[in-house]
């Protein structure tokens, strides 16, 4: 499954730190000929950059407001021009408030996250999809970064929530359209995982049965599920049985169940990560 990596251009965005970073390892490990890296950390980045030209790779970075349509098809072209096409995408930036729904601001907290978290994939993926879709010289993979939060509704998560379940709509309609459009070169995987200890999620609590994800362990989950072609990959497994248990269960019992597995409680005591909350 290297295959799909071996000789690849990669673009991971939200790649300066955390899981994103990790992704960029793991591509350079495993043989890609191009890694381009976007993030609005260039310090980090570059950091980043300089390791991984270590393995041969070489290597990119792109400081990119995902935020930012024109910046987003600014980047894309620069990438095209410098290191082509990507043929495996990896949508990794994201943002998240934890708060009640009425202390989110409506631009810096509300419209930054649907922009960040929900339309940057889309965009992104809408300005590249063209020539990948067009190059069936060699497998494609777009790896989307969503969340548990995307299966199951959470006091103190509204916005993140919201537009994390909007990513996996679309990301697995998308994964539909290519089946019956017949476009076999290209698998989508949505990756929703619990929480993972990025910092992002400082002070979150997992419910039970729930252990916090180690970036590690969630990168390698997904990693593998996107080399595979898996369509979505759940972490840990209690994130795919809670989501199953609410669809057959009345929602007001699901209620009770959720309190009762401090699903309902496990953001009480967020604080998040100092500074810009990214992942």
């Amino acid at each position: 499954m290297n295959d799909i990596i071996r000789g690849a251009t990669v673009l991971v965005t939200g790649a300066a730190r955390g899981m994103g970073a990790i992704f960029a390892r793991r591509a350079a490990e495993d043989g890609a000929a191009a890694i381009a890296l976007w993030d609005i950390d260039e310090a980090r980045a570059n950091e980043l950059a300089a390791e991984l030209e270590k393995h041969g790779t070489k290597v990119r970075v792109y400081v990119v407001d995902v935020s930012d349509l024109d910046a987003i098809e600014a980047g894309a072209a620069q990438v095209r021009a410098e290191i082509g096409v990507p043929d495996v995408l990896i949508n990794n930036a994201g943002i998240v408030k934890g708060a009640a729904f009425w202390e989110h601001d409506q631009r810096r907290d509300i419209d930054a996250t649907i922009r960040i978290n929900t339309l940057a994939p889309m965009w992104l993926t809408r300005d590249l999809l063209p020539e990948m879709m067009a190059d069936t010289s060699r497998p494609k993979r777009i790896l989307n970064i969503v969340s548990a939060a995307a299966t199951l509704p959470n006091p103190g998560m509204s916005v993140y929530a919201a537009s994390k379940w909007a990513v996996l709509g679309w990301s697995e309609s998308l994964r539909l359209e290519f089946v019956k459009h017949r476009v076999d070169h290209i698998a989508v995987t949505s990756f929703c995982p619990s929480y993972v200890s990025t910092g992002m999620f400082e002070g979150a609590r997992g419910p039970m049965l729930t252990p916090i994800l180690t970036p590690e362990t969630a990168t390698q989950a997904a990693w593998s599920g996107m080399l595979s072609g898996k369509p979505i990959v759940m972490k840990p497994w209690t994130v795919k049985f809670a989501m199953a248990l609410r669809g057959v269960l009345p929602t007001r019992a699901w209620d009770v169940v959720a309190e009762r597995m401090g699903v309902y409680s496990s953001m009480d005591k967020f604080v998040g990560r100092t500074g810009a909350n990214q992942r």
